[in-house]
């Protein structure tokens, strides 16, 4: 049965260079798929030339939620710790996935950010999001979200505007709104390969229903061992959690994870 990881960053600096040996070792896993998440037209563009070499990668193509309103929060002397973004408006990015669409497995990552994002670009920042999300819609295509600090505003959205083919990338709101979220019609949430170590994950994991749990690392960030480097074979290791909570032998862990991944995508891992 094969594995896979719905969030990665192998354009990462800390990934790009070594993409090779992280793709080898992610296939000696069980890996099968990894969708690749663009935050910016220039990640875009480096997740879309990624995927052209590598069939392995699946890309998703998105604008992140901080990254929608930088040049406002840029202009106004906000401080972001995010070096190398090249700032663009955010209809601009709109439009270069508007452009790609057809080529991308899922519009992702996108969201609202309420944790950089001062209250006074949330309007601008929505607006970026719900362009996103109609986008996605027109060109059935899955949504991967991510949102911090404004889960319950992004689920809103979402079910206003009609989504049901979605996932919440390491979601972290209170377990019971993850559990609320997993109970709406195509709604899933993906694990982080920290699971062992973080208890809100392992509350997830114990208590959303097993038809909408997937897997992810966000690497190079969330590893099982802090301070080193994370990276998709790690998916591995989520998967020995849940076989240890659910007392279900590994196989039919990854059996059940891959038919959930099948549904919202699409295709098999």
């Amino acid at each position: 049965m094969r594995l896979f990881d719905v969030h990665a960053h192998l354009t990462h600096p800390d990934l790009l260079p070594d993409v090779d040996a992280v793709l080898t070792r992610a296939a000696a896993a069980g890996v099968g798929s990894i969708v690749v998440n663009g935050l910016n037209p220039a990640d875009n563009e480096a997740v879309r030339a990624l995927a052209a070499r590598h069939p392995i990668v699946r890309p998703a193509f998105g604008l992140y939620p901080v990254d929608a309103v930088l040049p406002e929060m840029l202009a106004e002397g906000v401080d972001y710790p995010r070096d190398g973004v090249d700032p663009v408006p955010w209809e601009a990015a709109v439009a270069w996935v508007a452009d790609h669409v057809d080529e991308c497995v899922a519009v992702g990552e996108i969201g609202l950010d309420g944790y950089w994002v001062p209250d006074t670009f949330w309007a601008r920042q929505e607006a970026a999001f719900r362009a996103l999300v109609q986008l996605a819609l027109d060109a059935d295509k899955p949504i991967i979200i991510h949102t911090r600090k404004r889960e319950q505003r992004a689920m809103e959205v979402l079910v206003e505007m009609g989504a049901r083919r979605v996932d919440w990338h390491c979601f972290g709101g209170k377990v019971k709104l993850g559990q609320q979220i997993a109970a709406l019609p195509g709604q899933y949430l993906s694990i982080p390969a920290n699971a062992r170590k973080n208890e809100a994950f392992l509350k997830l994991v114990d208590t959303l229903p097993k038809d909408r749990i997937l897997l992810e690392t966000d690497c190079p960030y969330l590893s099982p061992e802090r301070g080193t480097r994370n990276e998709p074979a790690n998916v591995a290791h989520t998967v020995a959690v849940m076989a240890e909570r659910w007392r279900w032998p590994e196989h039919d862990v990854a059996a059940r994870l891959s038919e959930n991944f099948e549904a919202l995508f699409g295709f098999a891992p």
